[in-house]
């Protein structure tokens, strides 16, 4: 039986160590199940995604995004300047790959990548793989 993610608490913890709760927010904004922006990620295959928060639009640093792989899904290598992420699987497993490392994730499991750092993405197994993915412009 897969593992429950707690969205709201992992949001809350990262917002802690960044400097986006010391801004005033003047809103709230409330993304309900299957609301958000669909949108086409870059140099990813055989997946969707969809923007539940994005920089710029209703937040000021962060980009919140959920992303489904099919089974034969991924990402090419890739890096982003200036950009922190944390990726956490909400179902199937996945494997993230950099210059000289490789991880095998679960459903809980989360991984940090920081700025510049290369990374791929490939579902393993035969079933699809659900992602969220929190992404800070240190810019």
């Amino acid at each position: 039986m897969g593992q429950i993610v707690n969205l709201p608490l992992l949001i809350m913890e990262i917002g802690k160590h960044s400097k986006f709760h010391e801004r005033v927010v003047k809103f709230m904004k409330v993304v309900h199940l299957g609301e958000g922006e669909k949108y086409v990620a870059a140099k990813h295959f055989s997946s969707w995604s969809m923007h539940k928060f994005e920089m710029g639009k209703n937040t000021q640093k962060m980009t919140l995004s959920v992303t489904h792989f099919l089974p034969d899904g991924g990402a090419e290598m890739s890096s982003s300047a200036n950009k922190e992420r944390i990726y956490c699987v909400l179902s199937g497993n996945i494997k993230i790959t950099g210059k000289n490392e490789e991880h095998s994730l679960k459903a809980g499991d989360m991984i940090y990548i920081g700025p510049d750092e290369e990374r791929s993405i490939e579902v393993i197994g035969l079933k699809p793989a659900e992602m969220f993915a929190i992404v800070v412009n240190l810019a």
